[in-house]
């Protein structure tokens, strides 16, 4: 096998990966944004559930005690 023959193998074998790898990082764009949508509904859902039980501020709105 020549030097050259054996560059181009490699090169198809990196492209195929760097495709894989785009397609991995694009499904977990999607999974990310669906759990930050449904992460936000529950936030909201939690500071209107301590309104209701006449809490004066959400959680939603107050910085977690490690910040």
């Amino acid at each position: 096998m020549t030097d050259t023959t054996r560059i181009e193998e490699d090169i198809a074998h990196l492209l195929r990966t760097v495709d894989d790898l785009s397609d991995v990082v694009a499904r977990q764009e999607k999974d990310i944004d669906l759990l930050k949508r449904r992460l936000n509904i529950l936030m909201e859902r939690e500071a209107e559930r301590e309104m209701d039980a006449g809490g004066t501020v959400p959680l939603a709105d107050q910085r977690p005690p490690h910040w």
